[in-house]
C-alpha cells in the first residue's frame, strides 16, 4: 500500500499589529471617521447657505487709510504708478485689494477646514507657463500671498472677481452671478472627481487640456490657443532681445524703458548679482550644473503687476557660453497681507524664518509642476523670490472675454483652483461639506455678487479721492 501522504495542518497567520506611525491615516478607518463624513458634519457649523453672507464691519477702514497702509515699505516713488492702476476699474482695485477683502473674510463664519491658500485668487491670476520641457501648463501663476487658511476665501476671490471682470466685459448681471455659481460648481465637482481617484493619482492631476475639458470650457479652447501661441514666443531670449543692447564685447545691457524698466547704480546692482550666490543654495543640487553655465551680465529694475507695484523687483541677464539669455527675475517678498486676517479667523500663521520661502514653498505645494528655478534669497537685508522670467507665461484677460466665453473661463479656473487645493486639504472633506446639489454653487454667487457691489462703491470712493487730490495717482501707466 502507498504510503500515505500527510498534509501538514493549515493554520491562519497572527494578524500583524502594526504601530500607528505619525504623518499616515490610521488603519482600520471607519465609515464613520472617513473624511468624506467628517465633510458632511461641517454642514452643522456652517450651513452651505451661509456662505452667501457678507456684511462690512463697523471698523472698516476707509478706502484712503487701507490703500495708504498697503503701500507702506513700497518705493515712494512708485506709489501714484500702483494707485493709477487700482483707479482704472473695479476689477483692478480689487485685484490691489487682497489683504483688504481678507480684512473682510475674516469675521464671516467658515467650516474651519485649512488649506494652503493663493492668497490672491483673483480672475487673472491664473496662466500658462512652460515646463523644463517646454511644454505648457495651465495653473495659478501667483503665490506672493500663499498662507494657510480657510479655503473657501480663496474660491470667494476667484468668484468675487469673475463678476467684476464680466460687468467690465459688458456681460448682464445674469452671466455674472452665473459666472461665479459656475466656478463654484467646477470647483465642487472637481474636488468629488480627485476624491475618487486613487491618491497618488489624484496627488499627480496636471492641470492641463483633460482637466480643462472636464470642466466643459470647450468654448474658450479658440483663444486658449491664441494665448498658447503667444506664450511660446514669451521667453528670454525674446525679452532680451527687446530689452537689451549688444556691446561690443559681446556682452549685453539692458536699456531704460521708464518707468517700467530702468538701469541701477554699480552698488544696487552688484547687490543683487551677490545674492545669487545664496539662492543656489535654496535651489535642488541638481540644479546647480545648469545654473553654472550661465555668467551673470546685468541688473535692472522693473515695475510688475498691479499689487505688486513699488515693491522691489529686478531682473536679471544670464548668459550661456554661447550667448543665448536666460532671465532670472528677483521680487521683494513681503509679509502676505492675509497673514494677519487668516489668523483673526483661526489660522495663525507662524512667521516665516524667510519670506521669500514661503512664497516657494507655497507655489510648490499648490502647483503639480513648478518652475525648476524657483527659490529665494536677501538683497540688503530684505527677503526676495527668485524665479524665471517669462518662462512662456500667458494669460487670459478675463475682463476683455466675449460675454459667451465668461462661464467657461470661470469653470476652467474653479476647477484649477480645486486641484491646486487638493494638495493640502482632502478632496474627500471638501467633497463632503460640498456635496451634490447646487447649494453651495448659489451661495458663493450671492456673496460674490454682493462683493463686487462692495468692490465697485471701494473704486469710486478711491476715484473721489484720486481726483480731490488726497491720493496721488499716476493714471494709464
Amino acid at each position: 500500500m502507498a504510503d500515505t501522504v500527510r498534509i501538514p495542518e493549515q493554520r491562519t497567520a497572527p494578524a500583524v499589529r502594526l504601530p500607528r506611525t505619525d504623518g499616515f491615516a490610521p488603519p482600520g478607518r471607519t465609515a464613520a471617521t472617513s473624511p468624506r463624513r467628517q465633510g458632511r458634519a461641517l454642514r452643522e457649523r456652517l450651513p452651505r447657505a451661509g456662505q452667501g453672507r457678507f456684511e462690512v464691519t463697523p471698523r472698516r477702514p476707509d478706502i484712503v487709510d487701507a490703500v495708504e497702509r498697503s503701500a507702506e515699505g513700497r518705493i515712494e516713488g512708485l506709489i501714484p504708478i500702483r494707485t493709477g492702476r487700482m483707479a482704472a476699474g473695479p476689477f483692478a482695485f480689487l485685484r490691489g485689494s487682497a489683504g483688504l477683502m481678507a480684512y473682510d473674510l475674516a469675521p464671516l463664519p467658515h467650516t474651519g477646514t485649512g488649506a494652503q491658500l493663493c492668497g490672491d485668487a483673483h480672475a487673472a491670476n491664473f496662466g500658462l507657463y512652460g515646463d523644463a520641457r517646454g511644454t505648457l501648463t495651465i495653473d495659478i501663476n501667483d503665490f506672493d500671498e500663499t498662507v494657510h487658511g480657510p479655503w473657501e476665501w480663496d474660491l470667494k476671490r476667484l468668484a468675487a472677481s469673475l463678476v467684476l471682470a464680466g460687468r467690465e466685459a459688458g456681460a448682464d448681471e445674469d452671466i455674472c452671478r452665473t459666472a461665479a455659481a459656475d466656478a463654484t460648481g467646477a470647483y465642487r465637482r472637481t474636488m468629488r472627481l480627485l476624491a475618487r481617484l486613487p491618491a497618488l493619482d489624484a496627488w499627480n492631476a496636471i492641470a492641463d487640456e483633460e482637466l480643462v475639458s472636464h470642466a466643459d470650457a470647450h468654448d474658450l479652447a479658440g483663444t486658449l490657443e491664441r494665448v498658447s501661441a503667444k506664450a511660446r514666443r514669451n521667453t528670454s531670449a525674446r525679452f532680451a532681445e527687446k530689452s537689451t543692447v549688444e556691446q561690443p564685447d559681446g556682452t549685453r545691457r539692458f536699456t531704460d524703458a521708464p518707468p517700467v524698466l530702468r538701469r541701477v547704480p554699480d552698488a544696487e546692482a552688484a547687490a543683487v548679482a551677490g545674492s545669487l550666490g545664496p539662492y543656489l543654495r535654496t535651489l535642488p543640487p541638481d540644479r546647480l550644473p545648469l545654473l553654472a553655465r550661465y555668467s551673470v551680465q546685468d541688473v535692472a529694475f522693473r515695475i510688475v503687476g498691479t499689487g505688486s507695484v513699488g515693491t522691489r523687483s529686478y531682473v536679471v541677464l544670464l548668459q550661456d557660453h554661447r550667448g543665448e539669455p536666460l532671465v532670472l527675475q528677483v521680487k521683494e517678498a513681503r509679509t502676505s497681507v492675509v497673514a494677519a486676517p487668516a489668523a483673526a479667523a483661526g489660522f495663525p500663521v507662524p512667521a516665516p524664518a524667510h519670506e521669500g520661502q514661503r512664497v516657494v514653498l507655497g507655489q510648490k505645494q499648490m502647483q503639480v509642476v513648478s518652475d525648476i528655478l524657483l527659490g529665494w534669497t536677501t538683497v540688503d537685508g530684505r527677503p526676495y523670490q527668485v524665479r524665471q522670467f517669462r518662462n512662456r507665461k500667458g494669460s487670459v484677460d478675463p475682463a476683455a472675454l466675449a460675454t459667451d466665453q465668461l462661464d467657461d473661463y470661470a469653470r476652467m479656473t474653479g476647477a484649477l483652483l480645486a486641484r491646486a487645493h487638493a494638495h493640502s486639504v482632502d478632496p474627500r472633506l471638501v467633497a463632503g461639506y460640498a456635496g451634490k446639489s447646487e447649494e453651495l454653487d448659489d451661495a458663493i454667487a450671492a456673496f460674490a455678487v454682493a462683493y463686487a457691489d462692495r468692490s465697485e462703491a471701494d473704486h469710486a470712493e478711491l476715484l473721489r479721492a484720486v481726483r480731490s487730490g488726497r491720493l496721488p495717482a499716476e493714471l494709464g501707466v
